[in-house]
């Protein structure tokens, strides 16, 4: 048997070189500001400035939309400008944004504050997955599956601070919450400076702005990406609902629910995730997913059948098998997302990919509220087979992308 020692460990989770530390850092920073902020901005726009929940909502919402229109032009500036450069002024961006909401009174106010905090995340988050392929280089699925793990650490901890914000509940609180995101956007955008100034792939400048919208394959991976991804507001959105208007579960279950989700994808998804790197892996992996959410979806809908013991801890084994669901259809993502996309253009194809993944969270809330909500425990059964036959698509997928890519790539 080899033994591993645990500094070694260690050192591997923490990354395999000062690049790859560099920006699970900058990452960890940024998240941990995303959590403080996530966590209370709705009770800080009703309670604090007023505005109607329905207001801030719409706000938001067309925020969303319109950040879409942002992710492929900010991937393809990345490709051709390098993207450390646009990375780091995305969250330039960000940062001002978020200052400038202490500032909000009204509900226009927000919308264009907001709009313009989502035209810089997507741009940003293009940049950022063309960034992980220069730092993680011939394994770039890997490095994702290390750096996811320290960015649900990272929300964690923000998330727990933000709980101080909300049980003061006053305006002061709430703006340090504000202050200390847009600062975290600041900081990680100086962390990135520590990062070598990746000069675009060679071909990058005869790369077309809209060359991702012809790759057919790709296309239809990112849209079966963002109907997958409806399993993410399952927990956060659904599942609190579900437990405290249909089953007579208690009522703590609701955060044993976050806890552990949190726990398994920090514990787990490096372990899962050093498995899945080739299109193969990605495939049968995305398949997988499905499956594990067909299994976990019909336990959650038992729990509104069954006494209050029994319905607990159906829900703590559901959320358990739910979670080991989404670290297998994250790495499915990576391993797919990274591998399809040509080195030339990482920076547009990670921006169709958030599109199609941001499209869907966009439509998710109404989707799932009037569907499994309003279906009872059938809708739970309609959700977990629509998500086994999305997955079931993921060899297929595989196999298509990799007859249209040219021989290199689709080994790599």
């Amino acid at each position: 048997m080899i033994k591993v020692k645990p500094a070694g460990r260690i050192a591997r989770i923490a990354g395999a070189n000062r690049s790859e530390r560099v920006l699970i850092l900058a990452s960890f920073v940024n998240r941990v500001g995303n959590g403080l902020f996530n966590a209370a901005s709705a009770l800080y726009f009703t309670l604090v400035v007023g505005l109607p929940a329905a207001q801030v909502g719409a706000a938001l919402t067309i925020a969303g939309l319109t950040g879409l229109l942002a992710g492929i032009p900010g991937g393809h500036l990345a490709d051709r400008r390098g993207p450390r450069t646009v990375m780091v002024l995305a969250l330039g961006v960000q940062a001002a944004a978020m200052s400038a909401l202490v500032f909000v009174d009204g509900w226009a106010a927000l919308t264009v504050v907001a709009t313009v905090d989502q035209l810089a995340a997507a741009a940003g988050g293009a940049a950022w997955g063309a960034l992980v392929v220069r730092v993680g280089t011939d394994r770039p699925a890997l490095f994702r599956s290390r750096l996811r793990t320290y960015v649900n650490l990272g929300v964690i901890l923000g998330t727990v601070g933000s709980g101080f914000a909300v049980a003061a509940n006053t305006r002061t609180a709430y703006l340090v919450l504000i202050l200390g995101n847009a600062a975290s956007f600041a900081l990680c955008a100086l962390v990135l400076f520590l990062l070598p100034n990746y000069a675009p792939v060679e071909s990058a400048a005869r790369s077309r702005r809209w060359a991702a919208l012809t790759d057919r394959p790709f296309v239809a991976f990112a849209a079966l990406y963002g109907a997958m991804g409806l399993h993410y507001p399952t927990v956060s959105l659904l599942l609190p609902i579900w437990i405290s208007q249909h089953t007579d579960a208690p009522r703590w279950t609701v955060a044993a629910v976050f806890a552990l989700n949190a726990a398994a994808c920090v514990l787990l998804q490096t372990r899962i995730g050093s498995r899945i790197e080739t299109l193969r892996d990605g495939g049968r992996a995305f398949r997988t997913a499905g499956l594990l959410f067909l299994v976990s979806c019909p336990m959650i809908a038992l729990t509104a059948h069954a006494p209050v013991w029994v319905a607990a801890g159906l829900i703590i084994a559901a959320i358990f098998v739910h979670s080991l669901g989404e670290i297998w259809e994250s790495s499915a993502g990576f391993a797919l997302g990274f591998g399809l996309a040509p080195d030339h253009a990482q920076g547009q194809y990670q921006g169709l990919l958030g599109l199609g993944f941001s499209a869907g969270q966009a439509l998710a809330p109404a989707l799932l509220t009037t569907v499994v909500l309003g279906l009872g425990s059938a809708g739970w059964l309609v959700l977990g087979a629509f998500l086994a036959a999305v997955g079931a698509t993921g060899p297929a997928i595989e196999r298509w992308g990799a007859r249209t890519r040219p021989a290199v790539e689709a080994e790599a």
